[in-house]
């Protein structure tokens, strides 16, 4: 039975990550971390790592990026992995979070969909048959209190493409503020945010007289939160390294 930490244990995806873990008979919720300390469940909940009354198997982050260096600091002192799920990272906490891995297993992507790794990968092929010669676009949709813009996973999308591609396009975001035609060394990305929308993202390559679109859309939030438990029960037995989606769906 592999024991879990939630961080950001009374938000919505923490919330919803405790309701499928006590579903499953692989792991349970031994405690929550939150600046909200009110108790939503069987478990204690507290304001830090570092206030937890047991050491976890492993901790599953969806809280915010201001609570990243405690995170790391207490996986790394006790050695327990982490899975990292949280968005809105700067490049220099995403470069602590690689050099933490030299020491701790982390599982760290941009998206714990299963579906959304499938978009990537099938974009990366189309990338690759069409041989550059499609522009291409990334329209990423979520609901109204999103705050980062564009998504972690646009991000993750058009960085594989472009590494398909030899890292030799550059990113346009939007392009209120561009007067000139289209380079063809450019990856749009676009955000649109709005309601209730989960998360719905689509590659479009655009060619002479034809469109491709690859398309995911996510219904709940559960998509993602099950990713991050199977994460956390693959990390579980795992050495210290870097991990992401394509490691678990290799075991899968």
């Amino acid at each position: 039975m592999v024991k879990i930490a939630i961080t950001g244990a009374n938000g919505k995806m923490g919330k919803v990550i405790a309701r499928l873990i006590a579903e499953r008979n692989d792991c349970e919720v031994i405690a929550g971390i939150d600046l909200n300390t009110d108790r939503n469940g069987s478990f204690p909940i507290v304001k830090t790592p570092f206030d937890l009354p047991a050491k976890p198997d492993v901790i599953i982050d969806f809280s915010h990026p201001s609570a990243l260096n405690d995170l790391l600091s207490y996986c790394t002192m006790n050695g327990v992995p982490v899975v990292v799920a949280t968005t809105g990272y700067t490049e220099d906490q995403i470069a602590e979070i690689r050099k933490t891995a030299g020491q701790i297993p982390v599982f760290f992507t941009f998206n714990m969909s299963l579906g959304i790794n499938l978009l990537v990968e099938l974009g990366k092929r189309a990338v690759n048959v069409l041989g550059g010669q499609f522009d291409i676009e990334i329209v990423e949709k979520h609901h109204n209190l999103k705050k980062d813009a564009p998504s972690g996973t646009a991000i993750m999308i058009a960085e594989a493409l472009n590494g398909e591609l030899g890292n030799k396009m550059h990113y346009v975001y939007d392009r209120h503020s561009v007067r000139k035609p289209r380079e063809s060394t450019e990856i749009g990305l676009h955000s649109i945010r709005g309601g209730t929308i989960v998360g719905e993202h689509d590659i479009i390559f655009a060619g002479h007289d034809e469109v491709i679109t690859l398309s995911h859309s996510a219904a709940s939030k559960e998509v993602f939160a099950n990713g991050s438990i199977n994460a956390a029960v693959f990390l579980s037995k795992k050495e210290a390294g870097l991990y992401d989606m394509s490691d678990l769906l290799a075991e899968s």
